[in-house]
């Protein structure tokens, strides 16, 4: 019998379409022998593909198969390679590690995590990837339905669900935050380190840099680009604040309360920081959609005083200004002085750099460029 390893953007998709509805991937981490009998017997056939069951675990949807997308699989051999519309076959010359394979059912395989994200970054631009990588540390989630469109840089209009390249805009599309959905991170540093020992080729080059400077942790694509934009090298197009003193930039970190601050937040015990950088005693906050509300504002004021009682300044970050280089510089400036640190730059062509990085973390999540 043979086996179908489903690999690269077709198992991104289902990765997330399986968080999206499971908060994890519940496919079974396989074993180096029954990894190098699949590969071995990994041959597509197109017609003895059951279509509906690939669908079934989110592999493909109405863009895939028969919408013109092609399955992407993975086998061991150039002679088992298949020059078929529906099929974009990867050859896999290196020996894969226990657990960089997923057993979907028998017979049929689904790169991991790791793996599928090494794959899908190969070539890409550090944005994109660094994107990538934190979805997949991440407690997040984008949904299934738009990964090819994105893969392609098409865009997120307003229209729930609706992608479309930006020579296609329609009258009252404008862009918004894209949606996603809370779930268990999908991988560990520690995978993605062992997945990229695989290659020393220069177009995994993105990928083992994104690896290196990703920061577990974030809760949305909003979290990604703040992270990103403040926290990255300067040399990238960052701001550099990840490698202040005393661990730098911690995503998602939790702050028990003192008595006077629970006092202070009305009774919270504690606070979870978007941002939380110690050496300048800040919480960065990100306030997306979900702050607007009013129910949601009361929460968030009971907090900050309750970070305040513990002595944490909170700078609150809306999504204009995730849009304006210079009021990013501003807030790192006093990133940097609250944390005892001249803010300086050491590079050439800074505003270039960074308007780079901000147009790839945005065009990663479906976002219209600035």
């Amino acid at each position: 019998m043979s086996a179908l390893i489903i690999c690269n953007v077709s198992a991104l998709r289902a990765i997330r379409w399986a968080r999206q509805r499971y908060d994890v991937v519940p496919w079974e981490p396989v074993g180096r022998v029954e990894i190098r009998h699949a590969l071995e017997d990994g041959a597509p056939n197109r017609d003895r593909i059951d279509w509906d069951v690939l669908r079934r675990y989110g592999f493909v949807g109405d863009e895939g198969a028969d919408g013109g997308e092609p399955l992407h699989v993975l086998v061991g051999r150039d002679e088992d390679r298949r020059s078929r519309e529906e099929l974009c076959c990867h050859v896999q010359r290196r020996d894969l590690e226990r657990g960089m394979l997923l057993r979907v059912e028998p017979g049929i395989y689904c790169a991991s995590p790791a793996l599928a994200a090494m794959q899908y970054a190969r070539g890409r631009d550090l944005p994109e990837v660094f994107s990538l990588v934190m979805e997949l540390l991440g407690s997040y989630t984008l949904p299934a339905e738009p990964t090819f469109g994105l893969a392609r840089g098409d865009v997120w209009r307003a229209r729930p669900g609706f992608l479309a390249p930006d020579n296609a805009r329609q009258d009252g599309d404008e862009p918004v935050e894209q949606a996603h959905y809370r779930c268990a991170p999908a991988t560990t540093l520690l995978e993605l380190r062992r997945v990229i020992r695989l290659s020393a080729s220069s177009n995994d080059r993105s990928m083992r840099t994104a690896v290196g400077l990703a920061m577990p942790g974030s809760a949305s694509p909003g979290e990604t680009i703040m992270a990103a934009m403040l926290g990255l090298p300067m040399r990238y197009g960052g701001f550099g604040c990840d490698q202040l003193p005393r661990g730098g930039m911690r995503l998602n970190h939790r702050i028990e309360f003192s008595g006077q601050a629970v006092n202070m937040s009305s009774g919270m015990p504690w606070a979870v920081c978007d941002a939380y950088i110690e050496a300048a005693k800040t919480d960065l906050e990100y306030n997306g959609i979900g702050h607007e509300q009013v129910n949601a504002r009361i929460h968030d004021g009971n907090r900050n005083n309750g970070l305040r009682g513990m002595g944490v300044r909170v700078l609150v970050i809306n999504r204009q200004q995730m849009q304006d280089i210079v009021a990013l510089e501003a807030i790192a400036q006093s990133i940097y002085q609250e944390a005892g640190k001249r803010f300086r730059y050491r590079i050439e062509n800074t505003r270039p750099r960074q308007l780079w990085l901000l147009n790839g973390l945005r065009r990663a999540a479906g976002l219209t460029p600035v």
